[in-house]
Order: structure tokens, then C-alpha cells, then sequence
């Protein structure tokens, strides 16, 4: 049990990129201490106003399919609800009740029974690689094979489907759109290329990809891509969901469990394990995103004292010039009494005047002691 007062997030930044259950996700990072800065990178069009939705239905009540594929409890009684709104409820039900019904995980398989249907067949790994596998192995020739989706066509499965001979219908329940607002998302890429952020989460590979071709339109992927395989951690729910990023070669960390909260919790074991620690005047210093543990104290400390201590910290107990400082702080020109105005300040949120000792003439330095 965490006996800390401040929760293991305390002093980090997330970017949070969902759409759905975005507060519910920020709720359980700020419950654990961190702050949150949530930026929708898609979001999702409305199922009464998708035409493609209704279409694809009435496809398949006109004409039944041999296999119906369920990827999401919310996809599949979000396409329930979207056909009784259509008035096609019952034809729906009555055409997936006479189909062979595969359900990806748990989730979707409880959906289905509560809608009064019943499964044939439910992977234990919840991939829809060993759906795929299994719909491969019977044959798939002249087979008509409709696929519910949440979000984008899954990479690859529609097209080995059809290699394999058959006719696939993809219902496209709960489509993504660019967000109406793409200020948030912009905040969000210039805080990841500055560094601001220590780590960002991915929902769903939509959402990725969408964060990508923002960057890229922005002229800013380069930037985004390098912060993203170094200072800022990004964090995926599952490995779906990792696949845009890991072609860029980004490499990600994942919850066992494709869920929230596991992936709350592997941020909780992933960030203060990066956070730098040094012993200075005697005492622990602990520095994190925009906040420092001192002897597990609690002490937010504003961005310009953070730049100022993360460069002092690259080289504990060595005088680093005034100089070098005043590039360290962001927009401050030439002035180098901005580094006495933000070091006062950097004092002042540390509360112990001993940490940081000034060499006269030359610069600043960490108090660095024996650990």
C-alpha cells in the first residue's frame, strides 16, 4: 500500500489523448497525484448521423452473413441501439441469431447474452489474432464474414480475410473524426516536443496515428518522435493500440490487462523510476516533471526553476556558468539576470538554501553530497 501523501504520479504530467472515458482515465491519474493535460486527438461521430452505420446494417438483414465477428461490448450495443433508432432492432437480432457469432473477449461476449444471443465461440487471449487464426483454419472461402469495429479496420484482418477468399462487410460502429478543436492537440505536441509532459497515453491506435498526422502537418514529427523515444514516456494500452507508433519506431509500455487502470497503475511504476535522485546537502532530492520530492516531501516548483534544476542536475556538484543557465530557461533572451530572478524563485519552492550554492563570478552549483 502507498503511504506516500502525495501518490506515486505527484509532481508528473500526463497527456492524456482519449476520447471516450477521458474523465474517468484524468480521475484516476489525479487520484494518484498527477496533473493532466487532456487533448482528444480524434472523436467519434455520432452513430444517429452515420449513413455508412445504417448502410452496412440493412446489407446484411437484406442478406444474412455466415459469421458475425463482435470486437466491443460498447461497439456492439452502440450498433443495437443505432438499429432500434432506425426501427431494424428486431431484423438485426434475428439475423445475428442465426449466424455463427464470434466474440473477441469477455466484455463483448456479456454484451451479446444481454441482448439475448448467445456466442459460438470466444477467444481466452481477447485477440483478434486467434480470431483470425481460428476463422483461417475453418476456411474462409465464399464465406460472408461481417466485422463490427471500433474505430479503424484492424490492421491486416480484413485483408487476410479476403485473401482467403471472402466477402467481408466491415460495420463501422462509433467512426473517428478530426476533433472539432484542434488547439488542445497542438498544446499537446508543443509540450511534448518541449519536454513538459512526462509521458503520454494512447487508447487506441486511432488515436496515435492521429496525433502523428497532426505532428506531421505541423512540420513538428521530428521533434514530436524524438521526445516520444526519450524524455517523454509513451504509454498504450495494449499493443494494438502501440502498432502506429512502434512503425516509428517508438517503443512503448503496456499493461499485462487492456485496461485503465492497469495502465495507470504500470505509469505509477514507470515514472518514478525515471525521476532523477540525488542526495544534495545532506538530504534526497528527488526531481520530477514539474514538482521535486525533498526527503519525500512535496515541493511544485514553477517551469523556469525546473529548467534551471534539470540543468544543474546533469552535472551534480560541478559550477555550471550563468550562461548555460540562460539557455536552459525558456524565451529569456539574453538577460542573464533572469537566472538570478528564476534561481531566487527555484530557492524559494525548495525552501533550503543550502541545496543550491553560489560560486561568485562563475555560477551555480548543486550541494552535492556522499550518498
Amino acid at each position: 500500500m502507498n503511504d506516500q501523501p502525495h501518490g506515486p504520479l505527484a509532481g508528473f504530467t500526463i497527456g492524456v489523448t482519449a476520447a471516450r472515458r477521458a474523465e474517468e482515465f484524468g480521475a484516476l491519474i489525479e487520484r494518484r497525484g498527477g496533473a493532466v493535460l487532456h487533448a482528444p486527438a480524434l472523436r467519434i461521430l455520432p452513430l444517429a448521423d452515420d449513413t455508412e452505420l445504417r448502410a452496412a446494417t440493412e446489407e446484411l438483414i437484406a442478406k444474412t452473413p455466415d459469421v458475425v465477428v463482435a470486437t466491443t461490448a460498447i461497439g456492439f450495443r452502440g450498433w443495437l441501439e443505432a438499429a432500434g433508432g432506425w426501427g431494424d432492432r428486431q431484423e438485426l437480432l434475428d439475423c445475428l441469431g442465426g449466424v455463427e457469432l464470434l466474440a473477441r473477449g469477455p466484455k463483448v461476449k456479456g454484451a451479446i447474452r444481454a441482448a439475448g444471443l448467445t456466442e459460438t465461440w470466444s477467444p481466452a487471449s481477447e485477440s483478434m489474432a486467434e480470431v483470425l487464426d481460428r476463422l483461417l483454419d475453418e476456411g474462409v472461402a465464399h464465406r460472408r464474414i461481417a466485422l463490427q469495429l471500433h474505430g479503424v479496420p484492424l490492421p491486416g484482418f480484413v485483408e487476410a480475410l479476403e485473401a482467403g477468399g471472402a466477402d467481408v462487410v466491415v460495420v463501422p460502429v462509433y467512426r473517428w473524426m478530426p476533433p472539432e478543436d484542434l488547439a488542445p492537440v497542438d498544446r499537446l505536441i508543443e509540450a511534448t516536443v518541449a519536454r513538459a509532459l512526462d509521458a503520454v497515453t494512447f487508447t487506441s491506435a486511432p488515436a496515435a496515428t492521429a496525433l502523428l498526422s497532426r505532428a506531421e502537418e505541423r512540420g513538428q514529427l521530428a521533434g514530436l518522435l524524438d521526445a516520444l523515444k526519450g524524455d517523454v514516456l509513451p504509454a498504450c494500452v495494449g499493443s494494438v493500440t502501440a502498432t502506429p507508433l512502434r512503425e516509428r519506431g517508438i517503443g512503448t509500455v503496456q499493461p499485462e490487462r487492456f485496461r485503465l487502470g492497469p495502465l495507470v497503475q504500470v505509469l505509477c511504476d514507470e515514472l518514478p523510476g525515471r525521476a532523477r535522485t540525488l542526495q544534495v546537502a545532506a538530504r534526497r532530492l528527488e526531481i520530477r516533471g514539474h514538482a521535486v520530492l525533498l526527503d519525500g516531501e512535496l515541493r511544485p516548483v514553477p517551469p523556469a526553476g525546473m529548467a534551471l534544476l534539470g540543468a544543474l542536475a546533469r552535472r551534480p556538484g560541478w559550477v555550471v556558468p550563468r550562461a548555460e543557465l540562460l539557455r536552459a530557461l525558456p524565451g529569456a533572451g539574453r538577460d542573464e539576470h533572469a537566472v538570478e530572478t528564476a534561481m531566487a524563485r527555484l530557492r524559494t519552492s525548495l525552501g533550503d538554501p543550502r541545496l543550491i550554492q553560489t560560486v561568485v563570478k562563475r555560477g551555480y552549483r548543486l550541494a552535492v553530497s556522499d550518498e
